[in-house]
C-alpha cells in the first residue's frame, strides 16, 4: 500500500514537501507550505497555509493534533530546524527558532518569537507580540519566564527530536518502501 500524503492546493499553490518528510494520512497540509527534510507531521495535524505562508525547517516534528496557521495581514508562520512541537499545540503567525521546544497543548500567538533552544511549557499561552528569549522556559496562562533551560532539558530536547525523526523515517519506509533518503 502506497498512500498519498494529504497535500491540498489552495489558490493553485501546492505544498512543497521534501521527499524525506513523513506526513500522516490523517494530517492536512494545505496551500503555501514548505517542509524541510526528515521533518514529520503526525496524525490529526493541520498545517494551513491559505492566507499566508508557512515554512518548516529540517528535522522538525509536529506532533498529533497540532494546528499551525498564519495571519492574512502580518507575518506567516516560521519554524526553524530541529524543533519539537508537542501534541495539540497551536501556532499562529509566529516564529519558532532552531532547537526550540513547544510543549503539549501550548499556544503561541501572533507576532511572537520563540528564540533558539527556548521552551514553551505544556499548556502555556504566549500572548501576541511576546519574545521568549534563547534558553528561557516560559509557562502559565498568560505565559511568563519561569526559569532558564537546564542541561537536563537540552538532553531531553535532543532525545525527543532524534526519536521522532527515527520514527518518521520508519513510517516512511513501511508506507512507501523508502529508506528516507
Amino acid at each position: 500500500m502506497n498512500p498519498k500524503p494529504p497535500l491540498f492546493p489552495y489558490r493553485g499553490i501546492l505544498p512543497t514537501i521534501h521527499s524525506t518528510v513523513f506526513i500522516a494520512q490523517t494530517a492536512a497540509v494545505i496551500g503555501d507550505v514548505c517542509i524541510g527534510q526528515k521533518s514529520g507531521v503526525w496524525y490529526g495535524c493541520v498545517v494551513r497555509g491559505d492566507v499566508n505562508e508557512i515554512r518548516i525547517g529540517r528535522g522538525t516534528n509536529i506532533q498529533d493534533l497540532t494546528m499551525i496557521h498564519c495571519a492574512e495581514r502580518g507575518q506567516g508562520t516560521y519554524l526553524g530546524d530541529d524543533i519539537t512541537v508537542g501534541h495539540s499545540a497551536v501556532l499562529h503567525a509566529c516564529s519558532i527558532e532552531d532547537r526550540a521546544f513547544i510543549g503539549i497543548q501550548a499556544c503561541v500567538m501572533d507576532d511572537c518569537i520563540v528564540e533558539e533552544e527556548a521552551m514553551v511549557a505544556a499548556g502555556a499561552l504566549v500572548t501576541p507580540g511576546k519574545i521568549v528569549r534563547a534558553g528561557e522556559v516560559w509557562a502559565g496562562r498568560p505565559a511568563k519566564k519561569l526559569r532558564d533551560v537546564s542541561d537536563v532539558d537540552r538532553k531531553f530536547f535532543a532525545i525527543n527530536r532524534e526519536r521522532y525523526e527515527r520514527l518518521g523515517q520508519q513510517y516512511l519506509a513501511e508506507q512507501f518502501g523508502t529508506n528516507g533518503n
